[in-house]
C-alpha cells in the first residue's frame, strides 16, 4: 500500500526498506489518509515480501510507504506512495518480474502513463451503510461451520486460474483471520463461486469474490453480509461486470470512487477477469 504525507524537504528524504517496527507509522500515516488497512495487512505485505517493501525518512520521521507482492515471478502489485513510485519499479525490474500491476485513482492515472502503466479494466468502490440497528440484527442472523480444508485447496487452485497466479498465501492469510466469511460453493468438483473477506479498521472488505452465474454471485454476496455486523461494508467490483453492479444496487450499496487497474511491461497472465465480481483490493489486487 502506499501513503504518504507531505514532506518539507525533498532532498533530505531517505529510502530504505521496511521493517516490522515500521507498522505504527505505517498506520499511523493510514490514519492520516482514511484508509481501512489494519496491522495485519501490513504484516502480509512484510512477510510475503521482506525485502520489497519500502518507506522514505525525512529527519528520521516515515513520511511515506511503498510495497510490492511478486506472485509466482508472473507479476507483482504495487501500492505506493508517489514519491516511492520509482524506487519499487527499480526494485521489481531488477528482480525481472515481468508485469508490474496496480490500482491506479483518476488522479494518479496520468502519472502512471507517463511511467508506461496501461489500462487493463475499470474498478468501482461501493460501500453499505447501516444503522446501528439493522447492523445489531444482520449480527443475529450469522450461521454456518467452518470450510473444510479440502475445499479451501479447491477454492485456492480456483482462484489460480481467474487470478492469473498463485496467491494461495494471501487467501489463506485471509481465511485464518476472519474464516466467517471464506465462502466456496461447487457443484460435481468445479467451484462455482467464491468469497473471501477481511476486517478493517472501520469496514468490512467483500474481495475476492468470484461466481459464475447470478444465483451463486446473489448467495455469495448474501452469506457475507449474514456474516458482518458492522455498520460499513465495502466492495471494489469490476464495473464491467454487471451482475455484480445489479446485485450490490439491490442491497443498497452505493458509489464511493473509481479506479483503473494499470500494468507496465508484459500482461501474458490476465486471469480470467470475466468471472471476478471484485477484486480483494486496491493494495493486493
Amino acid at each position: 500500500m502506499g501513503l504518504q504525507s507531505p514532506p518539507r524537504n525533498l532532498a533530505a528524504m531517505r529510502l530504505r526498506s521496511m521493517t516490522k517496527a515500521d507498522i505504527p507509522a505505517g498506520m499511523r500515516l493510514k490514519e492520516i489518509a482514511g484508509w481501512n488497512q489494519t496491522a495485519a495487512d501490513w504484516k502480509r505485505f512484510l512477510e510475503a515480501s521482506p525485502k520489497g517493501c519500502f518507506v522514505a525518512e525525512e529527519d528520521g520521521r516515515v513520511c511515506g510507504t511503498a510495497t510490492t507482492v511478486s506472485f509466482e515471478n508472473r507479476f507483482a502489485w504495487v501500492g505506493i506512495g508517489t514519491r516511492l513510485l520509482e524506487g519499487a519499479i527499480e526494485y521489481l525490474d531488477e528482480r525481472r518480474i515481468p508485469a508490474i500491476k496496480l490500482d491506479a485513482t483518476p488522479q494518479g492515472k496520468p502519472l502512471y502513463e507517463k511511467l508506461e502503466f496501461v489500462s487493463e479494466y475499470e474498478i468501482e468502490r461501493w460501500t453499505l451503510r447501516r444503522s446501528p440497528s439493522a447492523a445489531a440484527k444482520a449480527s443475529g442472523s450469522r450461521a454456518g461451520g467452518r470450510l473444510s480444508s479440502e475445499l479451501l485447496e479447491s477454492i485456492c487452485k480456483a482462484d489460480q486460474e481467474v487470478f492469473g497466479a498463485d496467491r494461495s498465501f494471501l487467501l489463506k492469510s485471509l481465511h485464518e483471520d476472519a474464516p466467517e466469511f471464506t465462502t466456496g460453493i461447487g457443484n460435481d468438483g468445479l467451484i462455482k463461486g467464491y468469497a473471501f473477506g477481511r476486517r478493517g479498521s472501520f469496514a468490512d472488505h467483500l474481495g475476492p469474490w468470484m461466481a459464475r452465474d447470478a444465483s451463486t454471485a446473489c448467495q455469495l454476496l448474501e452469506t457475507f453480509l449474514a456474516h458482518t455486523w458492522r455498520e460499513i461494508q465495502v466492495v471494489d467490483y469490476l464495473k464491467s461486470n454487471a451482475i455484480a453492479g445489479s446485485l450490490l444496487r439491490s442491497f443498497g450499496f452505493s458509489y464511493s470512487r473509481s479506479l483503473t487497474r494499470m500494468y507496465r511491461g508484459s500482461n501474458d497472465h490476465r486471469g480470467r477477469s470475466e468471472l471476478l465480481c471484485a477484486i480483494l483490493g486496491p493494495e493486493f489486487g
